[in-house]
Protein backbone atom coordinates (compact mmCIF):
# COMPACT_ATOMS: atom_id res chain seq x y z
CA UNK A 1 0.00 0.00 0.00
CA UNK A 2 1.50 3.33 -1.08
CA UNK A 3 0.63 5.52 2.18
CA UNK A 4 2.70 8.38 0.45
CA UNK A 5 2.33 9.15 -2.54
CA UNK A 6 5.33 9.87 -4.59
CA UNK A 7 5.21 13.83 -6.25
CA UNK A 8 7.01 15.73 -8.58
CA UNK A 9 10.29 17.28 -6.30
CA UNK A 10 9.62 20.75 -5.94
CA UNK A 11 12.90 21.27 -6.99
CA UNK A 12 11.76 20.81 -10.40
CA UNK A 13 8.72 22.73 -10.30
CA UNK A 14 11.20 25.67 -9.51
CA UNK A 15 13.89 25.08 -12.11
CA UNK A 16 10.95 25.00 -14.71
CA UNK A 17 9.34 28.25 -13.58
CA UNK A 18 12.86 29.95 -13.37
CA UNK A 19 13.51 29.11 -17.28
CA UNK A 20 10.41 30.17 -18.00
CA UNK A 21 11.38 33.68 -16.08
CA UNK A 22 14.20 34.10 -17.45
CA UNK A 23 15.53 36.11 -20.79
CA UNK A 24 16.22 34.02 -23.80
CA UNK A 25 20.06 34.52 -23.88
CA UNK A 26 20.57 34.57 -20.15
CA UNK A 27 24.02 33.20 -19.86
CA UNK A 28 23.23 30.57 -16.81
CA UNK A 29 20.45 29.04 -18.85
CA UNK A 30 22.54 25.83 -20.14
CA UNK A 31 23.69 25.21 -16.27
CA UNK A 32 20.17 25.59 -15.39
CA UNK A 33 18.54 23.24 -18.06
CA UNK A 34 21.58 20.92 -17.56
CA UNK A 35 20.60 20.79 -14.12
CA UNK A 36 16.66 19.87 -14.75
CA UNK A 37 17.39 17.48 -17.59
CA UNK A 38 19.45 15.73 -14.67
CA UNK A 39 17.06 15.89 -11.80
CA UNK A 40 14.23 15.14 -14.53
CA UNK A 41 16.17 11.80 -15.94
CA UNK A 42 15.99 11.15 -11.81
CA UNK A 43 12.12 11.68 -11.19
CA UNK A 44 12.03 9.52 -14.24
CA UNK A 45 14.25 6.55 -12.65
CA UNK A 46 12.22 7.02 -9.10
CA UNK A 47 8.68 6.87 -10.87
CA UNK A 48 9.71 3.77 -13.32
CA UNK A 49 9.84 1.27 -9.75
CA UNK A 50 6.13 1.80 -9.45
CA UNK A 51 5.70 -0.85 -12.12
CA UNK A 52 7.79 -3.81 -9.78
CA UNK A 53 6.12 -2.06 -6.73
CA UNK A 54 2.96 -3.11 -8.07
CA UNK A 55 3.63 -6.59 -8.17
CA UNK A 56 3.86 -6.75 -3.58
CA UNK A 57 0.83 -7.41 -1.62
CA UNK A 58 -0.51 -3.97 -0.60
CA UNK A 59 -1.91 -5.32 2.72
CA UNK A 60 1.68 -6.30 4.23
CA UNK A 61 4.13 -4.03 2.38
CA UNK A 62 3.81 -0.02 2.98
CA UNK A 63 5.67 1.88 0.98
CA UNK A 64 6.50 5.92 1.31
CA UNK A 65 8.17 7.96 -1.51
CA UNK A 66 10.76 11.04 -1.15
CA UNK A 67 10.91 11.15 2.96
CA UNK A 68 13.36 13.58 4.52
CA UNK A 69 13.46 12.75 8.21
CA UNK A 70 15.78 14.39 10.93
CA UNK A 71 18.67 13.14 12.05
CA UNK A 72 19.66 15.28 15.09
CA UNK A 73 20.15 18.54 13.82
CA UNK A 74 20.31 17.90 10.01
CA UNK A 75 17.81 15.71 7.75
CA UNK A 76 18.54 12.53 5.65
CA UNK A 77 16.23 11.95 2.56
CA UNK A 78 15.04 8.78 0.84
CA UNK A 79 14.01 7.75 -2.33
CA UNK A 80 11.58 4.93 -1.20
CA UNK A 81 11.29 3.11 1.88
CA UNK A 82 9.39 -0.36 1.93
CA UNK A 83 8.33 -0.70 5.83
CA UNK A 84 6.77 -4.15 6.88
CA UNK A 85 6.15 -5.95 10.02
CA UNK A 86 9.38 -7.93 8.92
CA UNK A 87 11.91 -5.39 7.80
CA UNK A 88 12.50 -2.35 6.17
CA UNK A 89 13.80 -1.54 2.88
CA UNK A 90 15.75 1.44 1.57
CA UNK A 91 15.39 2.17 -2.25
CA UNK A 92 18.32 4.42 -3.91
CA UNK A 93 17.19 4.35 -7.35
CA UNK A 94 19.80 5.77 -9.82
CA UNK A 95 18.66 6.66 -13.52
CA UNK A 96 22.28 6.05 -15.79
CA UNK A 97 23.08 4.14 -18.59
CA UNK A 98 26.12 2.92 -20.03
CA UNK A 99 28.44 0.84 -18.18
CA UNK A 100 28.79 1.05 -14.33
CA UNK A 101 32.30 0.05 -12.88
CA UNK A 102 31.75 -0.35 -9.00
CA UNK A 103 35.37 0.76 -7.10
CA UNK A 104 34.95 -0.42 -3.94
CA UNK A 105 38.52 0.65 -2.86
CA UNK A 106 38.49 4.52 -3.71
CA UNK A 107 34.73 4.31 -2.52
CA UNK A 108 33.46 5.73 -5.99
CA UNK A 109 31.25 4.93 -9.38
CA UNK A 110 32.47 5.23 -12.75
CA UNK A 111 30.28 5.34 -15.67
CA UNK A 112 31.24 4.32 -19.44
CA UNK A 113 29.64 5.86 -22.35
CA UNK A 114 30.45 5.82 -25.71
CA UNK A 115 34.26 5.34 -24.64
CA UNK A 116 33.97 8.17 -22.22
CA UNK A 117 34.80 7.85 -18.51
CA UNK A 118 32.71 10.33 -15.83
CA UNK A 119 32.97 9.54 -12.33
CA UNK A 120 29.82 9.73 -9.32
CA UNK A 121 29.71 9.31 -5.49
CA UNK A 122 29.59 6.12 -4.91
CA UNK A 123 25.70 5.20 -3.93
CA UNK A 124 26.64 2.35 -1.71
CA UNK A 125 28.43 4.68 0.81
CA UNK A 126 25.31 6.45 0.45
CA UNK A 127 22.75 3.51 1.27
CA UNK A 128 25.12 2.52 3.91
CA UNK A 129 24.89 5.79 5.60
CA UNK A 130 20.60 6.32 5.14
CA UNK A 131 20.47 2.69 6.59
CA UNK A 132 22.36 3.81 9.81
CA UNK A 133 20.63 6.79 9.90
CA UNK A 134 17.08 4.98 9.41
CA UNK A 135 17.99 2.93 12.29
CA UNK A 136 18.62 5.27 14.58
CA UNK A 137 15.79 7.25 14.12
CA UNK A 138 13.63 3.72 14.26
CA UNK A 139 15.17 3.42 17.63
CA UNK A 140 15.11 6.95 19.02
CA UNK A 141 11.18 7.33 17.82
CA UNK A 142 9.46 4.02 18.00
CA UNK A 143 12.17 1.64 20.03
CA UNK A 144 12.31 -0.97 17.73
CA UNK A 145 15.77 -2.46 18.16
CA UNK A 146 15.47 -5.52 16.46
CA UNK A 147 13.92 -4.46 12.71
CA UNK A 148 16.63 -5.20 10.20
CA UNK A 149 17.08 -2.35 7.83
CA UNK A 150 18.32 -3.52 3.86
CA UNK A 151 19.09 -1.00 1.40
CA UNK A 152 19.20 -1.00 -2.39
CA UNK A 153 21.31 0.77 -5.08
CA UNK A 154 18.15 -0.04 -7.90
CA UNK A 155 19.85 0.57 -11.30
CA UNK A 156 16.15 1.81 -13.27
CA UNK A 157 17.33 1.01 -16.99
CA UNK A 158 17.31 -2.80 -17.96
CA UNK A 159 20.32 -1.79 -20.59
CA UNK A 160 23.02 -0.69 -17.81
CA UNK A 161 25.72 -2.49 -17.15
CA UNK A 162 27.09 -3.23 -13.28
CA UNK A 163 30.36 -4.57 -13.34
CA UNK A 164 32.85 -4.30 -9.93
CA UNK A 165 36.39 -3.07 -9.60
CA UNK A 166 38.60 -5.96 -8.00
CA UNK A 167 38.73 -7.09 -5.59
CA UNK A 168 35.69 -8.80 -6.30
CA UNK A 169 33.04 -8.03 -3.76
CA UNK A 170 29.24 -9.56 -3.85
CA UNK A 171 27.22 -6.81 -5.47
CA UNK A 172 24.67 -8.42 -6.31
CA UNK A 173 23.48 -8.35 -2.65
CA UNK A 174 23.48 -4.40 -2.93
CA UNK A 175 22.71 -3.50 -6.18
CA UNK A 176 20.50 -4.94 -8.38
CA UNK A 177 18.53 -4.33 -11.72
CA UNK A 178 14.87 -2.71 -11.37
CA UNK A 179 12.80 -5.86 -12.65
CA UNK A 180 14.58 -8.32 -10.23
CA UNK A 181 13.39 -6.33 -7.26
CA UNK A 182 10.20 -7.89 -6.23
CA UNK A 183 12.60 -12.00 -6.36
CA UNK A 184 15.11 -10.41 -3.68
CA UNK A 185 12.23 -8.93 -1.62
CA UNK A 186 10.78 -12.23 -1.35
CA UNK A 187 14.43 -13.65 -0.63
CA UNK A 188 14.51 -11.51 2.27
CA UNK A 189 10.74 -12.12 3.48
CA UNK A 190 11.56 -15.54 3.68
CA UNK A 191 15.00 -15.05 5.43
CA UNK A 192 13.34 -13.52 8.52
CA UNK A 193 11.33 -15.31 11.44
CA UNK A 194 10.84 -12.32 13.58
CA UNK A 195 7.78 -9.81 12.87
CA UNK A 196 6.40 -6.26 15.10
CA UNK A 197 3.42 -5.94 16.35
CA UNK A 198 0.53 -3.92 14.26
CA UNK A 199 0.72 -1.54 16.85
CA UNK A 200 4.49 -0.75 16.55
CA UNK A 201 4.19 -1.21 12.54
CA UNK A 202 0.75 1.94 12.81
CA UNK A 203 2.86 3.66 15.03
CA UNK A 204 5.74 3.61 12.95
CA UNK A 205 4.68 5.09 9.40
CA UNK A 206 2.10 7.27 11.48
CA UNK A 207 6.01 8.94 12.72
CA UNK A 208 7.14 9.06 9.70
CA UNK A 209 4.61 10.41 7.78
CA UNK A 210 4.32 12.95 10.49
CA UNK A 211 8.04 13.92 10.67
CA UNK A 212 8.76 14.06 6.62
CA UNK A 213 10.13 17.83 6.01
CA UNK A 214 10.19 18.85 2.42
CA UNK A 215 13.20 20.85 1.65
CA UNK A 216 12.46 24.48 1.03
CA UNK A 217 14.98 26.78 -0.49
CA UNK A 218 15.71 29.53 -3.04
CA UNK A 219 16.25 28.70 -6.38
CA UNK A 220 17.79 32.55 -7.00
CA UNK A 221 20.04 31.86 -4.21
CA UNK A 222 20.82 28.51 -6.11
CA UNK A 223 21.98 29.89 -8.94
CA UNK A 224 22.91 32.90 -7.65
CA UNK A 225 20.31 34.81 -10.22
CA UNK A 226 19.12 38.42 -8.81
CA UNK A 227 15.39 39.07 -8.60
CA UNK A 228 15.54 41.82 -11.32
CA UNK A 229 16.82 38.87 -13.68
CA UNK A 230 13.47 37.28 -13.88
CA UNK A 231 10.88 38.52 -16.07
CA UNK A 232 7.48 39.52 -14.67
CA UNK A 233 3.76 40.13 -16.59
CA UNK A 234 1.03 37.15 -17.45
CA UNK A 235 1.96 34.74 -20.60
CA UNK A 236 -0.24 34.24 -23.33
CA UNK A 237 -1.27 30.59 -22.75
CA UNK A 238 -1.48 30.14 -27.01
CA UNK A 239 1.47 32.16 -28.20
CA UNK A 240 3.92 32.60 -24.92
CA UNK A 241 3.88 36.48 -25.79
CA UNK A 242 4.91 38.69 -22.92
CA UNK A 243 3.41 40.44 -21.02
CA UNK A 244 -0.51 39.86 -21.51
CA UNK A 245 -2.67 43.18 -20.94
CA UNK A 246 -5.28 43.58 -18.57
CA UNK A 247 -8.69 44.74 -20.03
CA UNK A 248 -11.98 44.84 -18.39
CA UNK A 249 -11.48 41.46 -16.14
CA UNK A 250 -9.84 40.10 -18.60
CA UNK A 251 -6.30 39.25 -19.95
CA UNK A 252 -5.52 40.14 -23.69
CA UNK A 253 -2.81 39.34 -26.17
CA UNK A 254 -1.88 41.99 -28.10
CA UNK A 255 0.38 39.11 -30.33
CA UNK A 256 -2.47 37.15 -31.27
CA UNK A 257 -5.16 38.36 -29.73
CA UNK A 258 -6.86 35.84 -27.65
CA UNK A 259 -8.19 36.90 -24.22
CA UNK A 260 -8.60 34.65 -21.36
CA UNK A 261 -9.69 34.89 -17.85
CA UNK A 262 -7.34 32.85 -15.65
CA UNK A 263 -3.92 33.13 -17.13
CA UNK A 264 -2.59 34.91 -14.14
CA UNK A 265 -3.17 31.73 -12.25
CA UNK A 266 0.50 30.40 -14.20
CA UNK A 267 1.96 33.51 -13.52
CA UNK A 268 0.95 33.85 -9.72
CA UNK A 269 1.98 30.10 -9.39
CA UNK A 270 5.60 31.38 -10.74
CA UNK A 271 6.13 34.28 -8.36
CA UNK A 272 5.65 31.44 -5.79
CA UNK A 273 7.68 29.03 -7.03
CA UNK A 274 10.73 31.43 -7.45
CA UNK A 275 9.88 34.67 -4.92
CA UNK A 276 7.43 33.05 -1.79
CA UNK A 277 4.39 32.02 -1.05
CA UNK A 278 3.28 35.36 0.67
CA UNK A 279 2.39 38.26 -1.55
CA UNK A 280 0.87 42.00 -1.15
CA UNK A 281 -1.26 43.67 -3.17
CA UNK A 282 1.82 45.91 -4.33
CA UNK A 283 3.67 42.61 -5.13
CA UNK A 284 1.01 40.96 -7.33
CA UNK A 285 0.77 44.77 -9.60
CA UNK A 286 4.27 44.81 -10.04
CA UNK A 287 4.51 40.93 -10.85
CA UNK A 288 1.17 41.07 -13.27
CA UNK A 289 1.55 44.88 -14.41
CA UNK A 290 -1.36 45.91 -13.02
CA UNK A 291 -1.59 49.41 -12.37
CA UNK A 292 -4.89 49.93 -10.48
CA UNK A 293 -4.56 49.05 -6.65
CA UNK A 294 -8.56 48.57 -6.72
CA UNK A 295 -8.34 45.96 -9.67
CA UNK A 296 -5.30 43.49 -7.90
CA UNK A 297 -7.64 44.25 -5.12
CA UNK A 298 -10.46 42.99 -6.67
CA UNK A 299 -8.60 39.94 -7.94
CA UNK A 300 -7.10 38.44 -5.03
CA UNK A 301 -10.33 38.79 -3.06
CA UNK A 302 -11.53 36.25 -6.28
CA UNK A 303 -9.06 33.80 -5.41
CA UNK A 304 -10.26 33.35 -1.85
CA UNK A 305 -6.45 33.31 -0.27
CA UNK A 306 -5.71 32.74 3.26
CA UNK A 307 -4.41 35.93 4.16
CA UNK A 308 -3.00 38.11 7.55
CA UNK A 309 -2.55 41.80 8.40
CA UNK A 310 -4.77 44.63 7.66
CA UNK A 311 -6.30 45.69 5.07
CA UNK A 312 -3.35 48.21 3.96
CA UNK A 313 -1.15 45.13 4.66
CA UNK A 314 -2.70 42.75 4.15
CA UNK A 315 -0.11 39.61 2.95
CA UNK A 316 -1.96 36.70 1.46
CA UNK A 317 -0.62 33.21 1.30
CA UNK A 318 -0.63 31.26 -2.36
CA UNK A 319 -1.58 27.96 -2.61
CA UNK A 320 -1.56 25.23 -5.55
CA UNK A 321 -1.40 21.83 -6.49
CA UNK A 322 1.37 19.95 -7.84
CA UNK A 323 1.19 20.79 -11.37
CA UNK A 324 2.90 18.61 -14.29
CA UNK A 325 6.54 18.96 -14.83
CA UNK A 326 7.57 19.69 -18.63
CA UNK A 327 7.62 16.55 -20.77
CA UNK A 328 11.07 15.94 -21.82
Amino acid sequence: MILKERKIPLLILKTEALLRRLPAHHPKIPIISEELNKRFAGYKGEASLDFPLDFLDSKEYFILHDLRLPDNDRFFQIDTLIFTKKFALILEVKNITGILHFDTVYNQLIRIKNGKEQVFPCPLIQVNRQASQLRSWINANVSIENLPVYSFVVICNPHTGIKVIPPYIDLSRKVIHRNTLPIKMEQIEKSINGEISNKLLKKSIRLLKKQNREQESSILLRFQINQSEILTGVFCPACSYLPLQRVSRTWRCPKCQITSKEAHMKALHDYSLLLGTAITNKELRNFLHIPSSYTAARLLQSLNLPHTGAQKNRRYTLIFPKETPIQK
